[in-house]
């Protein structure tokens, strides 16, 4: 947040929406969304620290779902956006469209934003941050691969990364809490409403992201609909999603965390129990209701246990609170699409041995049920954690 300011992160975003629009590779593609990567990882750190120190704290809430307004609005559009653009004209203009509006973003910061805290130059310890990209990343990459691999869990593609990415982590955790400068202060984690908070938006990130994975999927290879049909029918949720952030931000101000922490993740857990049960004939009706319930509860607990969490640390340690849940989040990201998959593909492959007569498209709607089923245990999870949060009494600064 203070190494550079703010207007040059943009950068990584335009190099990388440049190189995919003009990929002709695969190699090339990984390179372009490598840098989207690094441009997303320095961005919304930025964007969470900003909101938390420039205002005050009975409007942090408030000023949170602002923010959470601002990242879920693309995504609420994304599928629709981009089934319209494969469609009619190409996956590349997936990247010129971002390219156009990361350019006006540019535009923008360069004369509106300014740096809000002193400017420093901190040194980077390179030996914590190798083994902090050899640590997530191997878990990130192993996750993923599980989803990929035919022989799952048990391939050498899964757990040789996921072994480095532990013993990685391992070491970056004692050489942290050993450092008097670590580069990502883990004390964080002595605050009980952090972890609490971290916790509840890591089960929303799993419940999240493999619900966007599995009802796409559902929807085009179950009920044989187009992608842009299968955009149109998530797009209610999203969009309501984005719609009730700034609402749901000053709710918590009013009334704290609980009282919407709790119903939210009631609401998520039913949602996907209703879910368990879909087959070839649900109605696309239901699916549209159940997934905007689904959205309407992740919104619910996503900001209040974001910003209570954050709001537990003392202000020096806000960047490292923001690392610390944005870096999870990836991880939890990639762990739940992971698991949501193989467990589908395992349904899958269970169903047709027992059943080899039936159907492929059967055998799928199991293997998407028994995806939505950990879902829910993940959900009824954090509801039983949800129970344990409390208001965060914040001083002002």
């Amino acid at each position: 947040m203070c190494r550079r300011g703010n207007r040059n992160t943009v950068a990584f975003s335009i190099i990388g929406a440049a190189t995919g629009a003009l990929a002709g590779s695969f190699e090339i593609l990984m390179i372009a969304r490598i840098f989207q990567a690094i441009g997303t990882a320095l961005l919304l750190p930025l964007l969470f620290n900003s909101a938390l120190i420039l205002f005050p704290p009975e409007k942090r809430g408030t000023a949170m779902g602002l923010v959470a307004l601002v990242f879920t609005a693309a995504p609420a559009v994304g599928p629709t956006v981009s089934g319209m653009l494969i469609s009619k004209l190409s996956w590349l203009w997936i990247f010129w469209v971002s390219l156009i509006f990361m350019l006006i973003a540019l535009i923008f910061g360069a004369i509106f934003i300014q740096n809000i805290t002193n400017t420093a130059k901190p040194r980077i310890d390179l030996f914590s941050l190798s083994l902090s990209v050899f640590g997530f990343g191997g878990l990130v990459f192993g996750f993923s691969n599980a989803g990929e691999s035919e022989s799952g869990w048990i391939s050498p593609k899964v757990l040789i990364p996921i072994a480095v990415g532990i013993i990685a982590l391992a070491f970056f955790v004692f050489r942290q809490l050993t450092m008097k400068k670590p580069l990502m202060n883990l004390r964080a984690f002595q605050n009980p409403m952090f972890i609490v908070g971290t916790l509840l938006i890591l089960a929303c990130m799993m419940v999240n992201l493999s619900s966007m994975l599995i009802l796409p999927m559902y929807l085009i290879r179950v009920l044989e609909m187009s992608a842009l049909s299968a955009g149109l029918v998530l797009l209610p949720g999203g969009l309501i999603f984005a719609i009730l952030s700034p609402f749901i931000g000053r709710m918590f101000d009013k009334h704290g965390p609980k009282w919407l922490v709790i119903p939210g993740l009631v609401m998520v857990t039913v949602s996907l129990w209703f879910l368990t049960d879909l087959s070839t004939v649900s109605t696309i009706a239901l699916i549209v209701i159940l997934h905007c319930f689904l959205m309407i509860g992740i919104v619910m607990v996503w900001n209040p246990a974001q910003t209570n969490g954050m709001s537990a640390l003392p202000y020096d340690m806000f960047p490292d609170g923001t690392a610390i849940m944005n870096t999870l989040l990836q991880v939890a990201g990639a762990a739940g699409t992971a698991i949501a998959v193989s467990l589908m593909k395992a349904g899958e492959t269970r169903f047709l041995k027992d059943a080899p007569s039936s159907d492929a498209t059967h055998a799928l709607t199991v293997g998407i049920q028994e995806a939505f089923f950990f879902a829910m245990i993940v959900a009824a999870t954090g509801l039983l954690i949800g129970l344990f949060i409390k208001r965060v009494i914040i001083a002002r600064l």
